[in-house]
């Protein structure tokens, strides 16, 4: 397949193996003499659950190497979230950026890192404002909601490298020593060519809000995004995407095509699936099942599965192969805590002056979540050239709305509760 929106993948899996088995086959602290007492200047803009998830996930990775993090300023939506974060991090009022345009003024403050922790529908744009700041970024997953969000974000990765910026994303698998063993041993031929698989998560509904008395639809839409598309881009991208992730880190490249039904039962707002499934279509004879499902009273799971023509692996689990004794695995020394480690890696990277950079591989597997998504609210098979070359399908052009835009313009009108995609006819 050729596409110019995706890297070559000669040789791309077994490259990404040795690079990594390089990085962390080194001793974890080894640059703890290396400037220690650093102090980073960080700004968070997303002050809910997540963000101060992130940000307390940063701190601790500091302390490990023996670094100081100051969180020098905060930007959310609500005065509430920002004004907590404030106080809890000491930080003086003027810099504290409160409603949809303050991260614009958070990204001009003196700090080199910025933590993105807001919805999905606003990283592409607060991921620009930054980079265009000249300032390191650690951007939560998914990166969009729709193709050109996530074409946008590649755009991004590619100006982040010409400006010498890391770009970490919330990926945590891809920072796991479990995960980062079976990649490298697959990717050396321990289970030989990957021709199949399932990769799932299927749990129970998250935390929604019901509307109050006189809320606005931004305001509404905000405090419950993980209930409409328009905001997480589904449970499918929300969530599914660590899997997914998994499945295109493991095959080396995004699939070819998506095709699947999903359908809502039990949801009480917003306008979101409970269920998808999909199969996906990798090329070269390979497919993976996809299934997700956020459903009370339910049984759940959470892995991932792939079938070589040589063995069986589990995503960051057993690997059951005959090659295996023979492969010389390195041993990945990483943090108990994947959350942590990725700003380990983040802090690591600024320091030594080796900028991470992982933009375009988050928002592929963003973009394989859309993927599915729009194959199963539409009923069609969604190819991925229709989402990054193909100018003249439907999809690729799709934009939810209200957007980032429409947010900070006050043009903010909510989709009605209970009404969600219904594909085919009757």
């Amino acid at each position: 397949m050729t596409n110019s929106l995706i890297m070559p993948r000669r040789n791309f899996i077994k490259n990404v193996a040795v690079a990594g088995a390089a990085l962390s086959a080194l001793p974890l602290f080894n640059v703890r003499a290396q400037n220690a007492g650093r102090k980073f200047k960080v700004g968070l803009v997303g002050c809910g659950g997540r963000g101060n998830g992130a940000l307390e996930n940063m701190i601790e990775g500091a302390k490990t190497l023996g670094y100081e993090i100051e969180v020098y300023t905060v930007a959310d939506h609500f005065p509430d979230r920002a004004n907590a974060a404030a106080k809890k991090y000491n930080i003086p009022s003027d810099r504290v950026f409160i409603g949809p345009k303050g991260y614009q003024q958070l990204v001009t403050q003196p700090i080199e890192i910025v933590l993105l922790a807001t919805p999905p529908a606003f990283r592409p744009v607060h991921l620009e404002a930054g980079l265009n700041a000249g300032k390191h970024m650690f951007i939560e997953k998914p990166v969009a909601v729709d193709p050109p969000g996530a074409r946008k974000v590649m755009e991004l990765g590619d100006l982040a490298k010409q400006k010498g910026l890391s770009v970490v994303s919330g990926n945590q698998r891809r920072h796991q020593g479990s995960y980062l063993r079976n990649q490298y041993a697959i990717a050396n031929g321990a289970i030989g060519k990957i021709v199949g698989g399932t990769v799932s998560w299927c749990g129970g509904a998250l935390w929604y809000k019901e509307r109050e008395s006189g809320q606005s639809d931004a305001d509404y839409m905000i405090r419950n995004w993980v209930s409409f598309s328009e905001m997480s881009g589904d449970h499918i991208v929300e969530q599914h995407v660590h899997n997914l992730d998994v499945a295109n880190w493991f095959i080396g490249r995004p699939p070819q095509s998506a095709l699947g039904f999903g359908g809502r039962a039990r949801r009480k707002t917003g306008n979101q699936f409970d269920f998808f499934s999909l199969d996906l279509n990798y090329g070269e004879d390979c497919h993976i099942h996809s299934m997700c499902r956020q459903v009370n009273g339910t049984d759940g799971g959470v892995s991932e599965f792939f079938h070589g023509t040589e063995g069986t692996a589990f995503g960051g689990g057993k690997i059951q192969s005959d090659k295996l004794a023979q492969l010389k695995i390195p041993e990945f020394k990483t943090h108990d805590n994947p959350y942590v480690e990725e700003h380990i890696a983040l802090l690591q990277s600024i320091v030594k002056g080796e900028p991470l950079n992982s933009a375009r591989s988050i928002a592929e597997s963003t973009l394989t979540a859309i993927m599915g998504r729009i194959a199963c609210y539409t009923g069609h098979l969604v190819r991925w050239s229709d989402l990054t070359t193909n100018e003249k399908s439907p999809w690729y052009n799709l934009k939810m709305a209200p957007s980032a835009a429409d947010f900070e313009s006050g043009n903010v009108v909510a989709p009605k509760d209970g009404v969600c995609a219904i594909p085919g006819e009757a």
